[in-house]
């Protein structure tokens, strides 16, 4: 195979090579192979027993049986739709799928829900048929509170339509012994998928948590784990060729060593389906090297711009599939030709998508040995979580959330901020006059995703890199607690963070139990408190942080910010 590449280094290429030398003479490639803990860290904890994905495709070739027996099982019976209830290495890789392949006539059109958000919660409710519709229970841990918060809510909803059968409309995929496993032969689901308990979920794509939701649409799931094998095979599975013509060793060592010469923003542009994958590599990436005052931070979905507009910072990698680049290709050359270190990556068609979601495994942990962390940690997500469960069981205590005090009020936003703003306008003017080269703006939305919403919050983020020069990131809770966030609190401290809040116009109650009647807890409550709970985790990491609730316009305000002139 001709390898889809080409990159263009600059100053940056004997750097490059000779890290490539360096991961030659240690014998990198052929030590991760062999499973040898030592590559990253003196003792094996959390790395041992995270390589399972080195080896999943020829675990998942002996479970496409069973997994195709499901699909044609309900197919059958007449299922039309699917959603999955899960969260980051759980949902993003079914998302990429969706996206990419769409639905193959005859099979389910699937969803994805994982926003806390009571509107988003609502949107899929309405949307659905449930008399049609698969639930999909996705969730390594088995205990993932947002993950549960949906199974309880829609088993719920299924029971009132079909009574003692709801079981029979849910699958669960999770680990051996874990809690969803307990829960789902409690209330009968249909089937459960027990996944390798050595795969991490940001390097699940490829096991039952990626493939499973990939066949009820009709992806020919094992033409996309030949393409997974292939590439395996050229980054050194049955032989070991040169670190330069092992494509994930060779994109490990250009991300490592750019990173850690300051280029630490790695901005994908990924031309139209791809974008979804961006938005996978986004948690691959963030969550496996941000950490220990150091990491690469994924900028995704950041409109492209002209060179000059960009800083020092930045390694740009374009994604596009053959035959079908667009303009995003041009931007990338341009960028290119004025110097900026840029790798172009091709995909000869969406099945190439098992092999790049290999190759970037691969590559996500040489860039770790590089930056000297354990790729496979993820030791401040942990915190966040913590604090929101804190803040729940205050709640239930006390039946309020423990609420900072306000900076100030000014007509529909209140403002969470240090200094002593008198307005959400000035309040993000001191926050980015703290920035210096080499930062990066995060805006962490607690709102309903909606299409308008979010396309106010991408002029929002464009005038933020106008007026700074610096990179920008868009996130909405949870989805980004689950990638993004370990980042947040795991690096050198470069973020400022912009949290924007707001009541729900609509809540929706989380069943204390599924099958019962009787809540104590909400959606909306559960968004707040995670809200509070990273903000405070944000903080004592000693992060620069102002969060804005909005009581009015949400657009209207978000757009106001926009126009702000300096």
């Amino acid at each position: 195979m001709t390898e889809q590449r080409v990159a263009t280094l600059g100053s940056h290429g004997a750097a490059v090579g000779a890290a490539l030398a360096g991961l030659r003479e240690d014998r990198v490639v052929e030590r991760i192979w062999q499973g040898d803990h030592t590559v990253w860290k003196p003792e094996p904890g959390e790395i041992s027993n995270r390589l399972g994905w080195l080896r999943v495709m020829e675990e998942m070739r002996t479970a496409l049986p069973e997994i195709s027996a499901l699909v044609e099982e309900v197919r059958g019976q007449g299922f039309t739709r699917a959603l999955l209830l899960g969260m980051g290495g759980s949902s993003l890789a079914p998302e990429v799928f969706r996206n990419v392949f769409g639905v193959r006539e005859g099979y389910l059109d699937l969803a994805v829900l994982d926003s806390t958000d009571p509107g988003a919660v609502l949107d899929r409710e309405q949307e659905l048929d449930f008399s049609r519709t698969l639930f999909v229970v996705s969730t390594k841990s088995g205990g993932t509170v947002e993950t549960f918060s949906f199974f309880k809510h829609f088993y719920n909803q299924v029971t009132e339509e079909v009574g003692d059968e709801a079981g029979n409309r849910f699958v669960a995929i999770t680990d051996p012994g874990s809690g969803l496993a307990e829960t789902a032969e409690r209330y009968d689901f249909r089937k459960t998928f027990l996944n390798d308990p050595e795969i991490g979920g940001r390097y699940s794509a490829l096991s039952h948590f990626g493939l499973v939701p990939a066949a009820l649409i009709g992806v020919d799931v094992p033409a996309l784990l030949d393409r997974a094998e292939e590439m395996a095979r050229r980054c050194g599975r049955d032989e070991n060729p040169p670190p330069d013509e092992n494509p994930g060793a060779w994109l490990g060592a250009v991300i490592g060593e750019l990173a850690a010469t300051g280029h630490d923003k790695l901005t994908l542009l990924a031309d139209p389906p791809l974008g979804t994958f961006s938005v996978w590599i986004e948690q691959l990436v963030a969550e496996s090297t941000g950490k220990e005052e150091t990491g690469v931070l994924p900028i995704a979905g950041e409109e492209p711009a002209p060179p000059e507009v960009y800083g020092n910072d930045r390694l740009f990698v374009y994604l596009g599939l053959e035959g079908r680049e667009g303009d995003l290709l041009s931007a990338a050359e341009e960028l290119a030709l004025a110097g900026e270190p840029v790798v172009r990556l091709r995909l000869r068609d969406p099945y190439d998508l098992g092999g790049e979601m290999f190759r970037w495994e691969m590559a996500t942990a040489v860039a770790g040995r590089r930056l000297g962390i354990n790729p496979f940690d993820q030791p401040d997500v942990e915190v966040a979580k913590k604090l929101a469960r804190s803040m729940v069981e205050a709640y239930r205590e006390e039946g309020s959330l423990p609420e900072p005090e306000p900076t100030s009020s000014s007509g529909d936003v209140t403002v969470y901020a240090t200094g002593e703003a008198e307005s959400p306008e000035e309040a993000l003017d001191a926050l980015l006059a703290s920035g210096a080269p080499g930062d990066y703006v995060a805006l962490q939305a607690y709102l309903w995703p909606t299409e308008e919403t979010t396309t106010a919050l991408q002029r929002l983020r464009l005038r933020l890199r106008e007026r700074t020069g610096l990179a920008t990131t868009l996130g909405y809770d949870p989805r980004f607690l689950h990638s993004t966030g370990q980042i947040h609190k795991g690096d050198a401290g470069g973020g400022m963070f912009v949290q924007i809040t707001a009541n729900p116009s609509q809540d929706v109650p989380i069943p204390n139990e599924a099958g019962a009647p009787g809540s104590v807890l909400s959606f909306g409550v559960l968004e707040k408190a995670q809200a509070l709970g990273d903000g405070q985790a944000l903080r004592d990491r000693q992060r620069r942080l102002v969060r804005l609730h909005i009581t009015g316009d949400i657009i209207g305000v978000i757009d106001r910010l926009s126009e702000r002139e300096t």
